[in-house]
């Protein structure tokens, strides 16, 4: 496997390094911070009751409707 050198910043240095756990290489710390890029909204609406954003539509509803009454 090849490798690259990067240019980072001092603080972003700081957080990595903060991240890293013992016995790790930094290459280690970024790629388990970053294998697991998953989609945030894909399990929106995935409890039961909650088809097609139906809950949420209404609690939205009910609270703009507050809102306006001024409660």
């Amino acid at each position: 496997m090849g490798s690259k050198n990067i240019s980072i910043t001092e603080d972003a240095y700081e957080r990595l390094k903060a991240h890293k756990r013992e016995g790790e290489s930094f290459t280690d710390v970024i790629v388990r911070l970053t294998e697991d890029e998953r989609d945030i909204m894909s399990g929106f609406g995935a409890w039961s009751g909650t088809d097609k954003g139906d809950h949420a539509r209404k609690a939205r509803e009910q609270l703009n409707a507050e809102f306006e009454d001024g409660r």
